[in-house]
């Protein structure tokens, strides 16, 4: 299940890291979205 999160995270939310977003100037939503990629993507690491 994870998996399949982690691949829709990738083509659908934006890559913030890519643009270049400093997380000490985050917004609370963009913290959100960073920490919602973190525990997909932990978790699909997980299931190997």
């Amino acid at each position: 299940m994870f998996k399949l999160l982690a691949r829709l995270n990738k083509l659908i939310l934006p890559s913030l890291t890519k643009r270049g977003l400093d997380v000490s100037k985050a917004k609370k939503w963009q913290l959100a979205l960073i920490a919602w990629r973190y525990y997909v993507t932990a978790r699909a690491l997980d299931e190997k």
